[in-house]
């Protein structure tokens, strides 16, 4: 009886020693891959703002000079 139990505790400490334990935490590199992805998505918004308010300042600049530019109307024109 003492060799069967003897047995089983051989067998079942060698399985545990064969399975490989887990060497590296990946919640490190899965951290660092999301801050990555992160930054690279706030990049985007960033210039993405930029491009959208250069264009509006464009648009200003372009409504402003529309407005003061002296027009004549059009049978001011004409000769009578």
């Amino acid at each position: 009886m003492n060799r069967i139990a003897v047995f089983t505790l051989l067998v079942t400490s060698s399985l545990s020693w064969s399975i490989p334990a887990k060497a590296i935490d990946t919640g490190v590199a899965k951290f660092a891959r999301q801050s990555q992805k992160a930054s690279k998505q706030a990049a985007k918004d960033q210039r993405k703002l930029t491009k959208q308010y250069l264009k509006a300042q464009r648009q200003s600049v372009k409504n402003a000079n529309r407005q003061t530019r002296y027009r004549t109307p059009a049978k001011a024109r004409l000769p009578h």
